[in-house]
């Protein structure tokens, strides 16, 4: 008998998942936002599909909007929180975010990181 957790250093949700309302990609695009605008909030997520475990602080895990498939990498959270609901098979949790991606920085940032052209939201 065995068990199955994932170890992740992505942070990958869609808005009804937990994805932060304040990030708007319309918005960031015209005028960035700085990690600072979010220093003091403490952001939550819920019912990630799977069993999953986080890198804790000071380690990063990178934040990953995804939105109707495609993916946009908006920059670095912290893992603060976590809850696994292991009859569900389900991942919460809460996050700070500790850096954010400048518009360039996140169009570069899944060919760096990703690389599957399936997936990418700015292609």
């Amino acid at each position: 008998m065995g068990s199955y957790i994932e170890l992740n250093d992505t942070l990958q949700i869609t808005r009804e998942q937990g994805f932060p309302p304040e990030l708007i990609l319309e918005k960031h695009l015209q005028t960035p936002f700085k990690a600072e605008m979010f220093s003091e909030k403490v952001f939550a997520c819920q019912e990630k599909k799977g069993t999953r475990v986080y890198h804790a602080p000071p380690v990063r895990n990178l934040l990953v909007e995804n939105r109707d498939g495609k993916w946009i990498y908006w920059g670095l959270v912290h893992i603060i929180e976590e809850t696994i609901d292991l009859e569900k098979q389900m991942t919460s949790g809460k996050f700070k975010i500790i850096k954010i991606y400048t518009p360039d920085e996140m169009k570069a940032a899944f060919t760096l990181v990703d690389g599957g052209d399936k997936t990418n939201f700015f292609v």
